[in-house]
């Protein structure tokens, strides 16, 4: 069965869409001078990785003379919404409070026991004797 793929870009595309994110759009040496201020990488890499996010329908490329010109299909912001609720939902049950919480360093809270109306009357009477 194959894997459910994931909202949020590996590492490398992640760059490559930062510097496109930057830029606008651009070709693969644009994209290629932005990226190796952190990390220099080669053009063919570079190419690859654009390539991957053309067929995952993140970029749209156009072909202007013999090059290709590539340009974000998502925004940033889109991402990070998108992200956001990726780690809400895996750490944090889906609440932003749990989020906000954690952010502020607060301790987190303990869930309240489970049980009937019943579980809880009996618990108050035994708490009062």
């Amino acid at each position: 069965m194959p894997r459910a793929g994931r909202e949020i870009p590996p590492p490398l595309e992640l760059a490559c869409l930062r510097a496109l994110w930057t830029l606008g759009e651009g070709r693969v040496k644009d994209v290629q001078s932005v990226v190796a201020e952190s990390r220099p990488l080669a053009y063919t890499t570079i190419m690859t990785v654009l390539e991957r996010l053309v067929r995952k329908g993140r970029l749209a490329r156009r072909k202007v003379g013999r090059a290709f010109v590539y340009a974000p299909t998502a925004s940033r912001e889109a991402m990070r919404q998108v992200a956001v609720k990726e780690l809400l939902d895996g750490f944090f049950d889906g609440s932003a409070e749990q989020l906000a919480a954690y952010l502020r360093g607060e301790p987190p809270k303990a869930a309240a026991p489970a049980g009937t109306a019943e579980d809880a009357e009996a618990r108050l009477d035994t708490a009062l004797l």
